[in-house]
């Protein structure tokens, strides 16, 4: 019984893992209403929504009606993760299953990391680190479908494999100067919480840098794709460039702006999509080949569960 019914969630392993990617940018995205709406405290403990209820009530009002459905999303990211897990075990496929078993664990870590959050009220370098966590797992859920559908390739020479990672640890630091921004601005999440301390002027013109240093990375990376021959490498650059000049265009306009709400949560949408595409990145000057992918019982298999093409 258990087996026929790992055999047929197998068959939704793709769309499943799709659903992990979008599920956990998208919960980054509701995280940021949570913020910007100043709901962060909406429900001022944890696990507890408050001392004696684990659930949001009246008395709370609308910040603890929206914080308290932000964490019920947390339930829905983990019982997709679990099902992704059982979709690949069903499929034997080793590498999804580890990456998916991976995701699955960052679930209930960052539900952790966002508790400590709201226990230290706030605090915008523990809100950094449940951010970039977050970060982390969109990364693996990218590297969870590259395992499954990704054109078969080599290894990447040198050069290329050098600007691939250097773009990659750039946008790192792209991601953590926003998270630091975004400590010393206005979107506290709470008008008790504390900020960072830090000069918003200056920190957003580190900010600023870093992002120009990310698009010439990714551009010279492009440049030499092209010229390789690596086109994979160079569809996915140029799609991750796109990203970046959209991302740095609405910061800048935010920015101007004083930080209103609608595009601070549009700029979220674009770090995850961000995070997502500097994987992509990072995975694709390395080798793969969809036919020596080995079922956890060591079977080769070639489309039973990726259903890849050379290309």
């Amino acid at each position: 019984m258990g087996r026929t019914l790992l055999d047929g969630l197998a068959r939704f392993l793709w769309p499943l893992a799709v659903a992990n990617l979008l599920a956990n940018i998208g919960i980054v995205v509701t995280g940021a209403a949570v913020r910007l709406t100043g709901s962060g405290l909406g429900c001022p403990t944890w696990p507890r929504c408050t001392d004696a209820s684990y659930v949001a009530h009246g008395e709370l009002g609308m910040h603890g009606a929206i914080e308290f459905g932000n964490r019920l999303l947390t339930f829905v990211l983990a019982a997709v993760a679990v099902l992704c897990f059982l979709a690949a075990l069903g499929a034997r496929h080793r590498r999804a299953t580890r990456l998916a078993l991976v995701i699955g664990l960052g679930i209930p870590l960052q539900a952790v990391l966002g508790g400590i959050t709201v226990l230290t009220d706030l605090n915008p370098w523990v809100v950094a680190g449940h951010f970039l966590l977050s970060m982390a797992i969109i990364m693996v859920c990218v590297a969870l479908l590259d395992e499954l559908r990704s054109p078969t390739r080599g290894l990447a020479p040198s050069l290329p494999r050098a600007l691939a990672w250097a773009t990659f640890a750039s946008g790192w630091v792209v991601l953590y100067l926003g998270t630091v921004v975004t400590g010393a601005g206005p979107h506290a999440g709470d008008t008790d919480s504390p900020r960072n301390g830090l000069d918003p002027a200056t920190v957003s013109q580190a900010h600023a840098i870093s992002v120009y240093v990310l698009v010439a990375l990714t551009v010279a990376l492009l440049v030499v794709a092209r010229r390789g021959g690596h086109h994979w490498l160079a569809r996915v650059t140029a799609l991750v460039l796109l990203i970046e000049v959209l991302q740095g265009v609405l910061g800048w306009v935010q920015y101007w702006l004083d930080l209103p709400v609608g595009l601070v949560a549009l700029h979220m949408l674009g770090a995850g999509l961000l995070a997502a595409g500097l994987a992509r990145i990072a995975l694709a000057v390395l080798p793969h080949r969809g036919s020596d992918e080995a079922r956890a019982d060591g079977v080769r298999q070639t489309h039973a569960a990726t259903r890849i093409a050379p290309s």
